[in-house]
């Protein structure tokens, strides 16, 4: 083989390489159709960290118990607003499972144990179109 068909295939090379890495580090991103809840809470004052953490960890047993929830997250990895004491972030399959789970009776109890020691929280539902 020539130097010069050598050098080509070479540079070509180099150049399929550096294309295909450029186009491997776009960003790729998806909108799946899940709804997510996010629950800020602001527990009252006086409660401990263990009653605080026994409702958080609540959230376990009821996802176990309603079809439908797909993850959660437990721990914040930075709380905004600044003044609130946890975040609960649930997500579900569909609309159907998020209705499920807000008119179920498990979540209902959970509900009730959370409530005696919260003093406020948002609760938003997100999801694509």
């Amino acid at each position: 083989m020539n130097r010069r068909l050598r050098v080509g295939m070479i540079v070509f090379a180099a150049a399929a390489l550096f294309g295909a890495g450029y186009a491997a580090a776009q960003a790729h991103f998806g909108q799946p159709k899940t709804v997510l809840q996010i629950s800020i809470i602001k527990f009252n004052e006086g409660v401990t960290d263990e009653q605080a953490q026994r409702v958080i960890d609540g959230v376990k047993v009821v996802a176990a118990k309603i079809p439908g929830i797909k993850n959660i997250w437990l721990k914040a990895a930075r709380m905004e607003p600044r003044d609130f004491d946890a975040v609960i972030v649930i997500e579900f399959v569909n609309r159907a499972a998020a209705d499920r789970y807000a008119e179920s009776p498990v979540h209902e109890a959970w509900s009730k144990e959370l409530q005696r020691i919260r003093l406020t929280s948002i609760s938003p539902q997100v999801t694509n179109p």
